[in-house]
């Protein structure tokens, strides 16, 4: 098992390799990410985009397994999608224990907010969607990591029932608002 300082060392020298220079800000982030997340850089858990730490599906995947998570359930939520436009809402569910009563998170995808050449898998994109909400809700993890807090950046609304838009990274959110 490696310590936390070889994993950091093996993490900031990966991410020269393919992001070059590290501003020392991303450096001290990419620290606190690898001493109090575990995530690896050259395994995919982050991304580095406009100088900032984005973990991504599969960090977030290997963080739930890490803590033990007991499970994710996922439901289409029929009501709101619509499949002869390729409209697709699902709600995801993580429990981190038996005792849980779970994180939710809700994910849509329709050909007009999905990039063209994943017309097709709206469906699946859905699904994704909705179990990263839900896993960034259960482990505390924001779309953007700036070292002080996870937090979501410059949000507004783009329907007066359900989303709310980021742009950051292209990602749907809900307000909480039950379906």
């Amino acid at each position: 098992m490696k310590l936390p300082s070889d994993t950091f060392r093996l993490n900031a020298k990966f991410a020269k390799s393919v992001w070059g220079k590290l501003s020392q800000t991303a450096v001290l982030h990419l620290k606190k990410l690898t001493a109090e997340e575990g995530l690896v850089v050259a395994s995919g858990d982050l991304q580095l985009l406009q100088g900032r730490w984005y973990v991504t599906h599969t960090g977030l995947l290997r963080l739930a397994q890490r803590k033990r998570c007991l499970g994710i359930e996922t439901i289409l939520v029929e009501r709101v999608s619509d499949p002869d436009s390729d409209r697709w809402v699902f709600k995801a569910t993580v429990y981190k224990s038996s005792s849980s009563r779970g994180f939710v998170g809700y994910g849509d995808a329709n050909p007009s907010n999905v990039s063209s050449t994943m017309h097709g898998a709206e469906l699946r994109i859905a699904e994704t969607r909705a179990v990263n909400r839900a896993l960034r809700k259960a482990y505390g993890i924001g779309i953007w990591f700036d070292g002080s807090r996870l937090h979501r950046r410059r949000r507004w609304n783009i329907s007066e029932e359900f989303y709310l838009y980021c742009p950051a990274d292209d990602l749907y959110t809900t307000d909480e608002t039950e379906f």
